[in-house]
């Protein structure tokens, strides 16, 4: 029986029952369409977490208190409060770190935000006149923050589009109040006007300002929330430093980290309460976490898939049980123990590779509906659909094997004797 042949008597066997046959390929369907959609997502993950790093720019610099780990930011206790405005400001003199462009200190902390019935919990960002140039951002309405607002405390804010968006609908915000509620104090209110409202930014920055309700870092500090340390120093969250190109990003780094050694009382080459990150260290960092999510949602739908493949057994050795005379009757006029084994495994093939076809179809379906629906992007990927058929015929042939070969072991006498 050649291979033509043995393709066709498989097919007629499949098509004998399609309910069952169909019922089969649903565990592989499913698993088809979860690897798919599932490592989708994963990839649009990290490639929307990975943009927003490299799109800040490559001369991008963070300074944080606490220590940096291949894991993220790590906060040991007390250093919290390390990072004060006077450190920024000394960053920011020439004379001691020379090669920096652009120094913007910020101030970042959650909190419920309020206009009319409509309210957002959102990152309220105390910032200085910096900060726009640090992150390449653009004012879409009205103005950003100026030095008068920082020094004079200033009552006002400026939205990102989203922030914007939600709390103003359609109406223009510019000159409206918003309030922002006060951590700690139950009920209390804080009274700012809006003065301007920012471009959209897109998915492409790690802060995501679209979302962000951004105000004088003085104000932040000393209005809306607690920003000083025991000893009465504002602090900062972070300083944002752009480095004046991409070649003096490590002389950067060892200016501020001799600079800041030295304000905080640490001898060279001891490790200081701060971290002074670049975005090389950053995109390192979230790469491997990101991989480790992609790995770990490809793992969790191979796992359907696999079910998927134990349900192709069972059927096919249920096939092979009530198609015994069947197999009988075929060996007693000559057939061979490779015809049958073949017909039997090309019929696992078969359901695997529809059941596959199939799966590609409603994986890169919910990929899409997933990138439309805005909640995060996902990116379907020829590896990802190589992968998952490679893997469902993996399985037909692995799980069909069993019941294939119990099927091509029968002999003729006691197979057509079976009832």
């Amino acid at each position: 029986m050649d291979w033509l042949e043995s393709l066709n008597t498989a097919w007629h066997g499949l098509n004998a029952n399609k309910m069952r046959s169909g019922l089969t390929m649903l565990g592989v369907i499913i698993g088809v369409a979860a690897v798919i959609a599932l490592l989708s997502i994963g990839q649009g993950v990290q490639e929307s977490i990975t943009g927003s790093i490299t799109g800040a720019g490559s001369n991008l610099l963070f300074v944080a208190p606490g220590s940096f780990s291949m894991g993220g930011v790590e906060t040991p206790s007390g250093s919290a409060a390390s990072l004060t405005y006077a450190d920024a400001q000394a960053i920011a003199d020439p004379r001691n770190v020379p090669d920096a462009a652009i120094v913007a200190p910020e101030f970042t902390m959650s909190t419920q935000v309020i206009f009319g019935s409509a309210n957002i919990n959102t990152k309220v960002t105390g910032v200085t006149p910096e900060y726009l140039a640090a992150f390449g951002m653009e004012v879409d309405r009205g103005r950003f923050i100026t030095e008068s607002d920082v020094s004079g405390r200033g009552a006002v804010a400026v939205l990102g589009s989203n922030a914007a968006r939600d709390l103003f609908g359609g109406f223009d915000p510019i000159g409206q109040k918003i309030r922002i509620a006060i951590p700690g104090a139950e009920g209390g209110r804080v009274s700012l006007t809006v003065v301007g409202v920012l471009a959209p930014q897109g998915g492409s920055r790690f802060s995501d300002p679209d979302n962000a309700i951004i105000v004088p870092i003085t104000t932040a500090q000393t209005k809306i929330f607690d920003g000083r340390n025991a000893r009465g120093e504002s602090i900062v969250t972070s300083v944002n430093v752009v480095a004046a190109s991409d070649d003096r990003v490590d002389e950067v780094i060892d200016q501020i980290t001799t600079l800041l050694l030295r304000r905080h009382g640490f001898k060279p080459g001891e490790d200081g309460d701060f971290s002074v990150v670049s975005q090389a260290d950053l995109l390192a960092s979230i790469t491997q976490i990101t991989n480790i999510l992609v790995v770990f949602l490809g793992a969790i739908a191979a796992i359907s898939l696999l079910v998927g493949g134990i349900g192709i057994m069972n059927i096919m050795l249920v096939s092979v049980t009530e198609r015994t005379r069947e197999i009988g009757l075929r060996k007693a006029m000559g057939a061979r123990k490779v015809d049958i084994l073949t017909q039997f495994l090309l019929e696992a093939v078969i359901l695997s590779l529809a059941g596959g076809a199939i799966g590609i179809a409603v994986g890169v379906g919910i990929a899409r509906l997933v990138d439309a629906s805005g909640v995060t992007s996902a990116i379907i990927t020829s590896q990802s659909i190589l992968l998952a058929v490679s893997f469902s015929v993996a399985v037909g042939l692995f799980f069909g094997i069993y019941p294939a070969n119990h099927a091509a072991s029968l002999k003729p006498i006691e197979a057509l004797r079976y009832e």
